[in-house]
């Protein structure tokens, strides 16, 4: 038996992926450790979505190796796919596998474990395909993300997730089905549905995006969804229409914008205008928004200091989410240029520190715009989901629409959902 240490970096897909990996190589006998202890393999799945995602990958590599200098030391992830031969230049570094390598993960540490050859695994053009890896989180007792899409086709200027997971792809919905029926096996509550491009489901399957919330509707056992993050163009009033039908999906959407200013959204590629960013936000609350019922919950992405980003066309976007859109919460990044993309050649470039004054600025906006949704919702009627998490004596949980509450700590209501009134 091997003592195994997992740590991930970046979005809720690793998040996924890690968690796969780990339930394969528990289940053939071995043990999980925590990060900071001596392990015989650390598998780190890294992130390369800014430079400080890759600077901070290459520390977790170097610690590892640090901390047991004999262990095997495995690299997958985006930073893996994009940077595979500055990995294997880390001392310490074992494997690398990228975007389509990810079925290799496991198979390569069971044979570092056994200490075969190489020649007793597949070679990585075994797995060189277009194949999804199938992935879903399983390290809480409430929720679980499940990853059912991978990869974009859109390669907007900034962005280098193209390069580093792969053209669009999804599971067929049948897999989904049964990933999601393995996940209420074992008692949880909530399914988060995750992707790259989540909306753009059905690409290498010829199904649709719809046809997969609608099977996952009728399984057993989940009580509520979400979709952690949709492109505005692929949100349909279809979608909307029947998400709005007393489904198990609830009123909490997670919609990129990037940049409020239709000039940046021309100049990086993005597929949409502001017009019809605001129309679905619009048609969402004509549709799911009645006289004392709850209110929908927007998480909003905006990246800031794009080039080309004026002081005018930052404004352009702080009216657009103050005084039009006005969210219940805005994810701010602060642009990053990353080598291969056509943003990072553009001579128009924002100072780090107009960057850092406008993140800011769209902070203090965030705080604002959250308060006002909470306080919206005061005195209306929702539901919460508990957690199992204990701190000092009480508990926590989100609502349908993602507003945290916290009540004493009950433990017969962990894993629980319970109508209250905010």
């Amino acid at each position: 038996m091997a003592k195994i240490a997992f740590t991930t970096l970046g979005c809720k897909l690793n998040y996924a992926e890690t968690s796969t990996y780990e339930r394969a190589l528990l289940s053939a006998g071995h043990e999980a450790v925590a990060w900071n202890e001596a392990a015989d393999v650390y598998l780190i799945n890294t992130c390369a979505v800014t430079t400080h995602a890759e600077q901070k990958s290459r520390g977790f590599i170097r610690r590892a190796h640090k901390k047991a200098p004999g262990a095997a030391i495995v690299v997958t992830g985006c930073y893996a796919e994009l940077k595979k031969e500055e990995i294997l230049a880390i001392e310490g570094v074992s494997a690398v596998f990228g975007a389509k390598e990810k079925s290799l993960v496991v198979p390569e540490i069971l044979r570092i474990i056994s200490g075969k050859s190489d020649s007793d695994v597949p070679s990585s053009d075994a797995a060189l395909d277009s194949e999804i890896l199938p992935a879903y989180s399983s390290g809480e007792r409430t929720r679980s993300f499940l990853k059912v899409q991978d990869g974009c086709d859109n390669f907007c200027a900034y962005c280098t997730v193209p390069f580093a997971r792969g053209r669009s792809r999804n599971i067929p919905v049948c897999e989904a089905v049964k990933q999601a029926e393995a996940i209420a096996a074992q008692g949880i509550k909530e399914i988060v549905l995750t992707g790259v491009n989540t909306g753009d489901f059905g690409r290498s399957t010829g199904e649709s995006f719809l046809s997969l919330l609608k099977a996952l509707n009728d399984v057993e056992g989940i009580e509520r969804y979400r979709i952690s993050s949709i492109e505005p163009n692929l949100i349909t009033e279809e979608i909307i229409d029947w998400i709005a039908s007393l489904t198990k999906f609830q009123p909490h959407f997670h919609i990129p914008l990037q940049s409020g200013s239709d000039t940046i959204l021309k100049k990086v590629g993005r597929r949409y205008d502001t017009a019809l960013f605001s129309s679905r936000i619009d048609y969402i609350r004509q549709k799911m928004e009645m006289p004392g019922k709850a209110k929908v919950f927007f998480g909003i992405d905006v990246i800031v200091g794009l080039p080309g980003e004026t002081e005018e066309l930052f404004r352009e976007t702080y009216s657009f989410l103050a005084d039009r859109i006005k969210p219940s919460f805005i994810h701010i990044f602060p642009y990053s240029r990353r080598p291969g993309t056509r943003a990072d050649k553009m001579a128009d470039q924002v100072q780090d520190s107009i960057k850092t004054e406008r993140v800011g600025i769209l902070e203090g906006l965030c705080a604002k715009l959250h308060d006002d949704f909470v306080a919206a919702n005061k005195g209306l009627p929702e539901k919460v989901l508990w957690e199992s998490s204990e701190k000092d004596g009480m508990m926590s949980g989100y609502t349908g629409n993602y507003i945290r509450v916290e009540a004493p700590f009950d433990p017969s209501k962990v894993n629980t959902i319970e109508d209250i009134i905010l």
